[in-house]
């Protein structure tokens, strides 16, 4: 709480706009600039008047008689009556309680401990009248001090756009959530999905290459049973760290697809380019140089990877796309692991093949 006494002489700009607080929505009448402007009773119209000189940001006094609120007069009511007929003659030498009686209006006395919100909803409801109309806080029992509404209404709007802040990054945090897999913090399988549909609807009107790398971890589960969950997950971690590195275009997505399987969504890319990047990931991963005694292929972790390529079309589905690098990564398990096989590969193998028999 700041209390101004009436008998310092502040800056003709308000406290509270050349300083802000850091509002919040829990911050309550305490956290702003209180005025500490009491006078008795039976005190004159003059008297009142000499305060509102000295300080002109005072919004008005409060009127007490022995330690007990009697109510409250504003700057601008008590302006505004000395400003009638005969208003100076009739206010100024006579005691306060006597202007009181003409001025007085029903009062909004809250609590210190009351929010900020509350009290400037119920202010903002009064009558037009009434806005400008100064609130009454007491602090302490039959301890009194004035809010000014404009400073109320001010610290209701800093107070708003702290709120609108704290929901935008309550959404990035649930975006996040729904959108990243927890543990390597990649793309999850539904952020994907949506990708690559995305993807293949907007090269379909393009008539542009799709690329789709599928890649796994030889031999994971010898890995965790020799290791651990814990090292599976670190190695989890460093892997696709690794793919990452290899995946440098910010058009390009790097999701977790399964356990220990990773897609790359490569868009714009013919398959010469994707089986380019298919080595990378894989060299990259070969210089981790992670231990992998259960592995049958190499004493590192290594991976298998499946490359497919289609130009998308308004009659194919995603899905295509996906079962073709699903072959092409079966093949290079087949193949002895550690490499990258494309599907054009194997379907060529196949033809040649069945031609053959």
């Amino acid at each position: 709480m700041l209390s101004i006494s009436t008998d310092s002489q502040p800056a003709n700009t308000p406290p509270f706009l050349s300083n802000p607080h850091l509002w919040n929505p829990q911050s309550t009448l305490e956290e702003l600039l209180l005025y500490d402007a009491q006078v008795e009773w039976y005190q004159t119209g003059e008297d009142v008047e000499k305060q509102l000189n000295k300080n002109p940001l005072l919004p008005g006094v409060i009127l007490m008689q022995q330690g007990r609120l009697m109510g409250m007069v504003s700057r601008q009511r008590f302006l505004q009556h000395l400003s009638r007929p005969y208003g100076l003659e009739l206010f100024l030498q006579r005691p306060i309680k006597a202007l009181y009686n003409f001025a007085q209006i029903e009062l909004l006395i809250y609590p210190g401990s009351t929010t900020i919100v509350t009290a400037a909803a119920d202010a903002v409801r009064r009558s037009p009248a009434m806005l400008l109309e100064p609130i009454i806080v007491e602090i302490e029992p039959q301890v009194y001090r004035l809010v000014d509404v404009h400073q109320l209404i001010y610290a209701q709007a800093q107070i708003h756009l702290v709120t609108i802040r704290l929901l935008e990054q309550a959404n990035d945090r649930l975006n996040r959530l729904a959108t990243l897999d927890g543990l390597t913090q990649v793309a999850n399988r539904r952020q994907f999905d949506q990708c690559l549909q995305q993807e293949w609807q907007r090269l379909s009107r393009e008539r542009q290459d799709l690329s789709l790398i599928l890649c796994d971890i030889d031999y994971f589960k010898n890995y965790n049973d020799t290791y651990g969950h814990l090292a599976g997950d670190d190695c989890l971690q460093k892997v696709v760290y690794a793919v990452q590195k290899a995946v440098q275009r910010p058009a390009d997505l790097v999701a977790r697809y399964g356990g220990e399987e990773f897609a790359v969504i490569l868009p714009n890319t013919p398959q010469s380019g994707a089986m380019k990047v298919a080595e990378n990931i894989r060299e990259e991963v070969n210089r981790l140089h992670i231990h992998h005694a259960a592995s049958q292929v190499s004493p590192w972790v290594t991976l298998s990877l499946g490359i497919s390529t289609m130009i998308p079309t308004p009659e194919e589905v995603p899905a295509t796309l996906i079962a073709q690098a699903d072959v092409a990564l079966y093949q290079a398990k087949t193949q002895g692991r550690d490499r990258a096989v494309c599907y054009s590969e194997v379907n060529s193998a196949s033809k040649t093949a069945s031609k053959t028999a």
